[in-house]
């Protein structure tokens, strides 16, 4: 049901798929989270429910690295290593619309509106915004899209959607945020491709990377992604 990407007594990470829900929310789906707990208790006989904590979350339309804490400590840890941005983030995400600039960073002000479940973005700070900051590089091109490498700096809500589609670059198949059609398959053309910290229990520098998505337009793209 899942690719493991890395696993230890403390963490487990795994490769999620764009159809699969991080955690489980009012839909009532089978979220990843759910599995790996029942994956846990019978790969190591753990009477009752496993302990598994949510560190971040990827939203259900993106695919590649998500990671879960196995233990109380490590989830405390982990959470502080988010908060204070610790952690290294890449992502990749596939546009029709080249960028403005071949590479950048671009701040902006964003703001969650709960009902729509969608993020607005604004040059400057209104009241209840979040500042979001990113850097984008072109890492590659078609003759049809364009292939961008983003480092993370904040994990604000849809921020890599929401910056994106702002500067004129919605992602492929992301209607939510303006792009033209859907992906056949539901998902859109964005991933989680690469987390970079230090280990919550043993210190060691992690580095975890999840393969592209198996199909067409990815495996044009193969070529140019730093692996």
């Amino acid at each position: 049901m899942f690719e493991i990407l890395f696993e230890d007594n403390h963490i487990i990470a795994v490769n999620k798929r764009s159809s699969d829900l991080a955690q489980g929310d009012k839909s009532g789906d089978t979220s990843l989270d759910s599995i790996i707990k029942e994956y846990i208790a019978e790969k190591y006989g753990k009477p009752g429910e496993a302990f598994l904590g949510v560190v971040h979350r990827l939203d259900r339309p993106v695919s590649g690295v998500i990671v879960y804490a196995r233990t109380s400590k490590s989830l405390q840890r982990l959470n502080e290593l988010f908060r204070t941005n610790q952690v290294k983030k890449t992502y990749l995400a596939i546009v029709k619309e080249r960028p403005p600039e071949d590479q950048a960073t671009i701040t902006h002000y964003l703001r969650k509106n709960e009902k729509q479940n969608k993020t607005y973005v604004y040059n400057k700070e209104v009241k209840g915004s979040k500042k979001a900051s990113l850097t984008y590089r072109l890492a590659g091109r078609s003759d049809r899209y364009y292939l961008l490498e983003i480092e993370l700096h904040t994990g604000r809500h849809h921020q890599i959607r929401a910056q994106l589609a702002c500067i004129g670059c919605p992602v492929k198949g992301d209607l939510k945020y303006g792009y033209d059609r859907s992906n056949e398959d539901g998902s859109i053309s964005l991933m989680a491709r690469r987390l970079e910290f230090m280990h919550p229990v043993k210190k060691q520098n992690i580095v975890i990377t999840a393969p592209l998505p198996d199909n067409d337009i990815w495996s044009y793209f193969k070529e140019a992604v730093i692996p």
